[in-house]
């Protein structure tokens, strides 16, 4: 097996990366090769319980989304990976379809929105829900910072699902969550200026 070393870059980037067949086991495999690049990578986990033999409740970690890993590179860094590894040719860019030009086709999540995201998913319970991107996820609503408890300095936007009154946070334009049980008390409301310079910083 090729060994290859990456030099350092400031030019890193969070991509969202697809993984053909990625079926929880093979992805579990697919992020400890990429810890053993050194790496950068981040993979939403869920809680999964299952019942065993004699009849107890085992709790286990898996992924949230079959196939989706998001690694901290850059793109030159990842397309020679693909190109030179053949444990990495399952790995694809996720893709803007509307983007204007090819290069800008590629999506890149910023710094502050990957913060977000991975500061939710440190808890991995029933406060949170992973939502697919619609236009009712894009659509205004009321800019907030979370000011206390466990998701503390996450910002998002209020929204109802299913008569319930939740905190969303994107991933813009192609994910988002859904936090739960936020009493009104712990949110700070943000003018709509501050939320967009917060989502377009990197």
């Amino acid at each position: 097996m090729t060994t290859t070393t990456f030099d350092k870059t400031p030019q890193l980037q969070w991509f969202p990366m697809r993984i053909t067949y990625g079926r929880p086991e093979r992805m579990m495999r697919f992020q400890e090769m990429l810890n053993q690049l050194h790496l950068e990578n981040f993979m939403p986990m869920r809680i999964e319980y299952q019942k065993t033999d004699n009849w107890d409740v085992s709790k286990s970690y898996v992924p949230a989304v079959n196939g989706l890993i998001f690694i901290r590179s850059t793109r030159e860094q990842l397309t020679q990976l693909k190109m030179t590894r053949r444990e990495f040719e399952p790995m694809h860019y996720c893709t803007n379809l509307f983007a204007e030009n090819d290069y800008d086709r590629v999506l890149v999540i910023p710094d502050r929105q990957m913060e977000n995201f991975m500061r939710i998913y440190k808890y991995t319970d029933s406060r949170i829900r992973l939502l697919e991107y619609t236009d009712f996820i894009a659509k205004p609503g009321k800019r907030v910072r979370i000011t206390q408890g466990d998701f503390e300095n996450t910002v998002g936007t209020i929204k109802r699902i299913k008569k319930s009154q939740c905190v969303v946070v994107q991933l813009e334009g192609f994910a988002a969550i859904a936090i739960a049980f936020v009493p009104p008390s712990w949110l700070q409301e943000l003018s709509e200026s501050d939320y967009q310079q917060f989502m377009g910083a990197r």
